[in-house]
């Protein structure tokens, strides 16, 4: 794994982030003096704001102390395991004890290594380097299971996860919800001429295109398979969506990629099909799915290169 590798899935370089608790001031700073000029350091002094920070700020490694007044370490550590968006920090313990009974304990909860206390700056340092190491491998390659080989954007099998989850968001909230489905005019057709790696290339330009058009860091572009991708959009109203399906209709024209077959236009181009949610929605995430095909099948009934929209459910 290397850096390039971790950029090109949408990690960054930016310091690790720490979330150090402890009831002890002290003990709080002599981690702080140990890490922080080359970490983001958090601070928390009980468990239940060590919990609050967690799910907030989304550490990438707690150094946890074992014995705090209300909620201990081992309590904490339960916790951020039993939570989907937590379970996957991982927790070194930082402890007095040294017994082999607590260190099971720990470990049957979930964390990954101990410190003792007092801390050796040397030590803990190199224990946090080593477990940040693996956390960046574990997060590559969970990301890479939701990642189109061939065009480096999410695949199906994230948009259907994240549609699922945003759905159910925008369903509490009450907040409108938008999908575009684009296809490739005449996308056979551009393969038939120009051969199958000219047509990945093209792929793989096109999602490129798309994903620098979308600027909001929760939109989301991703391959529905073939030639289609799928851009989710949440808290986007229709009139939003159908701003964006021709932003991104133009931004694909003006690639300038020779298409000699089309009968839309001499450039490869998109047709796009807009579906929103209504603030009061009835139906379902794969009923959003289904508007955006029927509106994408009206683009191309009226000459493609072009997008159509309309809200769910409308008639």
């Amino acid at each position: 794994m290397n850096m390039r590798d971790m950029n090109e899935i949408g990690m960054t370089n930016r310091q690790p982030r720490l979330l150090v608790v402890d009831d002890q001031p002290a003990n709080i700073q002599a981690l702080y003096q140990a890490f922080s000029a080359d970490h983001q350091v958090l601070m928390a002094t009980s468990g239940e704001q060590a919990l609050k920070i967690a799910m907030t700020k989304q550490p990438d490694l707690v150094l946890l102390d074992v014995m705090m007044p209300g909620m201990d370490g081992h309590e904490v550590c339960h916790r951020l395991k039993a939570e989907e968006s937590t379970r996957d920090i991982p927790v070194i313990f930082v402890t007095a004890h040294d017994d082999e009974a607590s260190e099971t304990l720990g470990l049957e909860m979930g964390a990954v290594d101990f410190i003792s206390k007092p801390v050796n700056p040397k030590i803990v340092r190199a224990r946090v380097k080593t477990q940040l190491t693996l956390k960046a491998q574990s997060d590559l390659l969970r990301q890479w299971v939701y990642i189109d080989g061939l065009t480096g954007v999410y695949n199906r099998r994230h948009l259907d996860e994240r549609l699922a989850s945003e759905w159910a968001r925008a369903v509490r909230s009450g907040t409108e919800l938008s999908v575009v489905l684009l296809d490739v005019d005449f996308f056979k057709r551009y393969n038939d001429r120009y051969g199958h790696q000219a047509g990945d290339d093209c792929l793989r330009r096109l999602a490129a295109c798309l994903k620098d058009s979308l600027k909001r860091p929760a939109d989301l572009v991703a391959r529905y398979g073939g030639e289609e991708f799928v851009c989710l959009l949440p808290d986007t109203p229709l009139a939003g969506g159908l701003a964006l399906a021709e932003h991104l209709r133009d931004n694909v024209a003006a690639l300038a990629l020779e298409h000699a077959d089309s009968a839309a236009a001499s450039v490869v181009t998109v047709s796009l099909g807009v579906c929103c949610k209504p603030a009061d929605a009835v139906g379902s995430a794969a009923s959003l799915l289904r508007g955006a095909d029927a509106q994408l099948y009206q683009a191309k009934a009226q000459g493609r290169a072009r997008a159509c929209g309309a809200m769910l459910g409308a008639s």
